[in-house]
């Protein structure tokens, strides 16, 4: 597999900035200490895939997904 071919198949990670509680910040330090995430951008992003994944009927009957979804 060449690089221009990985480079194809790796996902596009977009940069966002959010606020959050500093309670939330501290539980994420103790997941990386405890190593059950690497960083916060995974901690966040596995939240996020998880309460995604748990709404997704929700999210469909309200229109997030387009025909054929």
């Amino acid at each position: 597999m060449t690089d221009t071919d990985k480079e194809k198949k790796k996902k596009k990670m977009v940069n966002i900035t959010i606020n959050l509680p500093e309670i939330y910040d501290e539980n994420i330090k103790k997941l990386i200490g405890m190593k059950i995430v690497a960083s916060r951008s995974e901690a966040i992003r596995t939240a996020l895939r998880d309460f995604l994944h748990n709404e997704y009927d929700n999210l469909k009957l309200l229109g997030f997904f387009g025909e054929g979804s």
